[in-house]
C-alpha cells in the first residue's frame, strides 16, 4: 500500500551549486550524498517536515536524469510515494493499466528498491514508487 508522499525530486544541472542554495540561503538541513549507480544519478538529500526533497544530477553526463537536462535547465522531475509492499503495489497498478519504465524494481538510494511509473499514467508526472528495508509488511 502506498504509505506516505516519501520525496520530491528536483533536476539540477549543478549539483553542489543547489546544495548551497538550499542550504545557505534556504537554511534546510543537508542529509548528505549518495550515488545511485543504477539511475547513473548523483542524489542529495534535505527532509523537510513530513518528507524530502531530492536534488539529483547525471553521474558523468549519463543517464535518464542527463537527457532530461537536455531538453530543460532543470526542475521538478519526479514525486516518489513510499510503498510498503512494493511488488504488490506494482501488481495493483499494472492491473490498471498503469505502465512502468522497467520491468521490475530496481536499486535506489538509502536501500531501497524504486520503480518509476510512466508519466502518461499520470497526466504527464513521473511518478517513482520506493520501498525501504523494513517497512515491507
Amino acid at each position: 500500500m502506498i504509505t506516505r508522499l516519501d520525496h520530491v525530486a528536483i533536476a539540477v544541472p549543478d549539483l553542489e551549486r543547489a546544495i548551497r542554495r538550499l542550504a545557505d540561503d534556504l537554511g534546510l538541513a543537508y542529509a548528505g550524498r549518495e550515488d545511485v549507480p543504477t539511475q547513473s544519478t548523483s542524489t542529495a538529500f534535505f527532509p523537510v517536515p513530513g518528507t524530502r526533497i531530492e536534488l539529483v544530477h547525471p553521474i558523468d553526463g549519463k543517464g535518464p536524469i542527463a537527457k532530461f537536462l537536455e531538453k530543460r535547465p532543470g526542475g521538478l522531475h519526479h514525486l516518489c510515494f513510499a510503498s510498503d509492499n512494493l511488488d504488490a503495489d506494482v501488481a495493483r497498478l499494472r492491473e490498471k493499466g498503469w505502465e512502468f519504465l522497467s520491468p521490475a524494481p530496481t536499486a535506489g538510494a538509502h536501500g531501497s528498491r524504486v520503480i518509476f511509473a510512466h508519466p502518461r499514467c499520470n497526466d504527464g508526472v513521473l511518478v517513482e514508487l520506493a520501498e525501504y528495508p523494513g517497512e515491507h509488511q
